[in-house]
């Protein structure tokens, strides 16, 4: 059976866009296939610097300082907090979000 993805992003942006959350399942592609990579590890700094460097800076181009980008990233960590296992989807969407970036998975 196939993951929710949706489900996910929609527990911290109920109103969340469907084309945009499919485009970053799709970006993520067989990464998702992976239990381990279909989730982010807010206690782990090396799997926030990937999502800093691999994401935000490359996906998304954005230019921050690493300290700014890493503000960001434990934001969306604080946020997910209540979730043991943080969905990478919805983290994406997250910072997605919060960078006005959406459109670039439409």
């Amino acid at each position: 059976m196939a993951h929710d993805w949706a489900a996910d992003v929609k527990k911290y942006a109920p109103n969340a866009d469907e084309p945009a959350i499919k485009g970053i399942v799709k970006h993520l592609g067989i990464a998702l296939q992976s239990t381990d990579a279909s989730f982010v590890s807010c206690t782990d700094k090396a799997g926030r610097d990937r999502v800093r460097d691999g994401f935000l800076k490359k996906k998304l181009a954005l230019a921050e300082s690493d300290t700014e980008l890493d503000k960001a990233v434990v934001a969306v960590c604080e946020t997910m907090k209540a979730d043991r296992d943080k969905s990478r989807v919805a983290f994406y969407y997250l910072l997605a979000e919060k960078y006005a970036k959406l459109d670039l998975f439409r």
